[in-house]
């Protein structure tokens, strides 16, 4: 059985990390669980944690007031929950849903932000992977857009 510390550090997120950086990230890490439709996080609260997917699926979604939720990423095994972490305010700029059992690794943000802080060379090394992430999103929340609105009709 692995240890926490195995599981963080073997996790894609982390991939190809210096081995001592992974081992300060395990220091904000814990096991968590969530079932079919419970939340991670909703949109406007504090973003406490960035979740490692172990297994599950989990629908980032925004919004729609008198509707239902828009659904704009799915998310898998091996992929980021959460990376409003990161920035302030440090609140969550979506929902955040469990589609099916979800077993996750939970970091800690405020441990991850002083750690972060304190040695730069990890802080690049995060940020590093944070911003391909953040690259997707915005791409994902882009084609939601167009898939909402569709494209703008050309002039003739």
């Amino acid at each position: 059985m692995k240890n926490i510390a195995q599981i963080v550090c073997e996790h894609p997120f982390f991939e190809g990390l210096n081995s001592e950086f992974c081992d300060l990230m395990c220091g904000c890490a814990r096991n968590v669980r969530f079932n079919p439709g419970e939340y991670l996080f909703h949109q406007g609260e504090d973003a406490d944690y960035l979740y490692l997917v172990r297994h599950g699926q989990v629908a980032l979604e925004l919004a729609v007031p008198g509707k239902a939720p828009v659904s704009f990423q799915t998310l898998h095994d091996g992929d980021v929950v959460g990376v409003s972490w990161v920035l302030p305010p440090y609140h969550w700029a979506s929902d955040a849903r469990a589609m099916s059992l979800t077993r996750a690794i939970a970091l800690d943000a405020h441990c991850l932000r002083k750690k972060c802080d304190e040695d730069p060379a990890l802080g690049y090394a995060v940020m590093k992977r944070l911003l391909p992430i953040l690259t997707s999103r915005l791409h994902a929340t882009q084609m939601q857009i167009l898939d909402v609105y569709g494209a703008p009709e050309q002039p003739q």
